[in-house]
């Protein structure tokens, strides 16, 4: 996914000598250098679409489907407005599982990706019905409620983290103000686990956190202050874990994420890089060798505004 050119990316490049640039587990792929518009690697994204296809948390749906359907004008079809969609992994996930006529607004900064999202679109919903797609490229850290006034639905995957405190409650606010349910997922919490443990572990954790709370990012706080944001503007807010499971099957994916953790970490703590190194050779080993598991936990968020015009 990409963000607004005024958001900070995670740096290209290494942290000393440890292998492998920084990236966030919400996204920020270090393959493609970070110039205006925070390019994001599509590589990284086609990496992680998988396991964030078997994270997302579908109980969550059957809620959202319930409010879909009494929307006022539903009989015209859904629009859906999805932000910092990346390659278009949201819509090939979600569109499929809801019923009736879409058209999705893909929003991202990078005109590269949103090519890429526009010829990977899904085509068709749950019944069968027709999907079309839209693009708008910009700032998505300024939408207001006017943006969305088409909208039925807000989606966003693994972008909260690289919010501000201040898009989020503009993103809430925006939400609320045109009555659009969000489903914001794959929003990193701070936690890792792994098997075999590795005294290090909690130590490039905690660096890692710190590099994503860099400037004014909100990184691992971000589900919180999300939940916070929808409520005050009176929306029921449900948060469920949605949570990667990392192992065997995964192993491309787990080696981009350690050297990214890992590197992320350093940047942070450069005094680590030493023994940094030494813990990512033996990471990576493990890795390959298909005995190590690693759970990276995440939260999806589902924000239904008060009913507006009608609807229940």
């Amino acid at each position: 996914m990409t963000t607004s050119a005024d958001m900070t990316a995670a740096a290209a490049g290494t942290a000393g000598s440890v292998p492998g640039a920084a990236l966030s587990m919400a996204g920020r792929g270090g393959d493609t250098p970070a110039a205006e518009g925070h390019q994001y690697a599509p590589r990284w994204l086609e990496l992680r679409e998988s396991a964030d296809a078997d994270a997302r948390a579908v109980d969550l749906l059957d809620p959202l489907r319930i409010r879909l359907a009494n929307l006022p004008g539903r009989a015209t079809g859904l629009v859906v407005h999805d932000l910092g969609c990346g390659t278009g992994s949201m819509g090939r996930w979600l569109a499929p599982r809801l019923d009736g006529a879409q058209r999705w607004v893909l929003h991202d900064q990078d005109p590269d990706l949103l090519r890429l999202a526009t010829a990977r679109a899904p085509r068709a919903a749950a019944d069968g019905s027709p999907v079309t797609v839209t693009t708008r490229r910009g700032d998505i850290g300024r939408l207001t409620k006017d943006d969305l006034a088409d909208a039925s639905l807000v989606t966003a995957s693994a972008l909260l983290d690289v919010l501000t405190r201040e898009e989020i409650e503009a993103l809430a606010a925006a939400c609320a103000g045109a009555g659009v349910p969000a489903l914001l997922t794959l929003s990193v919490v701070g936690r890792v686990d792994l098997v075999p443990a590795h005294p290090m572990d909690a130590e490039i954790g905690e660096a890692f956190n710190a590099h994503q709370r860099a400037g004014d990012l909100l990184g691992p706080d971000a589900i919180t202050v999300a939940c916070e944001a929808f409520a005050q503007q009176g929306a029921t807010v449900r948060v469920h874990p949605s949570p990667w499971q990392l192992d065997g099957r995964h192993t491309a994916l787990t080696e981009e994420w350690l050297r990214g953790w890992v590197g992320a970490a350093c940047e942070q703590r450069p005094e680590l890089t030493e023994r940094a190194d030494a813990y990512l050779r033996d990471r990576l080993r493990a890795g390959a060798a298909g005995e190590l598991r690693a759970v990276v936990h995440h939260s999806d968020l589902l924000a239904l505004p008060r009913p507006m015009g009608g609807a229940s």
